[in-house]
């Protein structure tokens, strides 16, 4: 059984004048078990995911996930946080198995499902500014304390005894400049995918949590495993062009109506193209594990 804890949001003031170490920081964790759990679990949850929804549906979803930060180092800033540039995502492997390659796939096929995104890896650490750090259960939160310092750990260790990390680092225009992520490799299959692409999404900038949003993974209640059809709503809001870093809820009010119609139409096709080719018969030989197909053989 996975069990989650309280998702909450870390940020501090900073210079908008510099970029990386000394920019807004927030942070969001998750805490999960070590739980053993196969492919199955995903497509429980696939075969269960409800896909369709109204509009006030994804708008209240937005609302509460795109704006509210739970635990902030500074005053709060009730704004969009997204990255206005192309996002390279580097990552670095601590642990062990090695899931260098679970996370590529999960990047792509987050960039397959976002309009407007232009999300790749990179073997370029000066290039990135989305770092991935995977590491071993037990390292974690020495991990957070030399990332985050002593005091700030201590904070983040009291709000959520968190198991997975994502954080931002914005500047005074509310872009997001820098972000990173702190995975455990061992705590199980499932464990990992849940963790991995709600903070992966959440660095992107959804970065607050809501229970009372039944249909997100941005909840401490739901775990997925997968970018479900209402979380492909949410990012596809984000990063649609009219929606600018640094807009307010009455910004977003007024402007979402216009939005909803191109994010519905770009949803629906991706996933009916994903569903075509998921149906379309193998011709090409030997059969090769792709994203969505995890299976293990432990």
């Amino acid at each position: 059984m996975l069990n989650r804890g309280l998702q909450n949001s870390v940020i501090s003031s900073a210079n908008a004048g510099v970029v990386f170490a000394a920019a807004a920081i927030m942070v969001g964790g998750t805490l999960h078990c070590a739980a053993q759990a196969d492919n199955s679990d995903v497509s429980i949850r696939h075969s269960s995911e409800r896909t369709s929804f109204s509009d006030d549906e994804i708008m209240d979803g937005f609302f509460k996930t795109a704006f509210h930060a739970e635990l902030q180092f500074d005053r709060r800033g009730e704004r969009i946080r997204k990255f206005d540039e192309p996002v390279r995502v580097f990552v670095i492997s601590r642990g062990a198995p090695d899931r260098r390659a679970d996370i590529a796939a999960i990047i792509a096929d987050i960039r397959a499902h976002v309009d407007h995104l232009d999300l790749a890896m990179t073997d370029d650490r000066q290039a990135a500014n989305f770092v991935v750090t995977l590491v071993q259960s037990r390292d974690l939160a020495r991990t957070i304390r030399a990332r985050y310092g002593a005091d700030r750990a201590k904070q983040i260790e009291q709000s959520l005894h968190p198991q997975c990390l994502s954080g931002i680092g914005k500047d005074r225009s509310f872009r997001i400049r820098r972000a990173e992520v702190i995975l455990p490799v061992d705590a199980g299959e499932f464990a990992f995918y849940d963790c991995a692409y709600e903070e992966l999404l959440q660095a992107l900038g959804i970065i607050n949590d809501d229970s009372s949003v039944p249909w997100t993974m941005f909840n401490d209640n739901v775990q997925m495993g997968f970018f479900d059809v209402y979380d492909q709503y949410l990012l596809n809001i984000l990063y649609d062009p009219r929606v600018r870093p640094g807009m307010s809820k009455g910004d977003l009010d007024k402007l979402l109506p216009e939005v909803l119609p191109a994010v519905r139409a770009w949803v629906a096709d991706g996933n009916s193209r994903g569903m075509a080719a998921t149906n379309r018969p193998d011709r090409s030989g030997p059969h090769t594990p792709a994203l969505g197909d995890r299976s293990r053989n432990n």
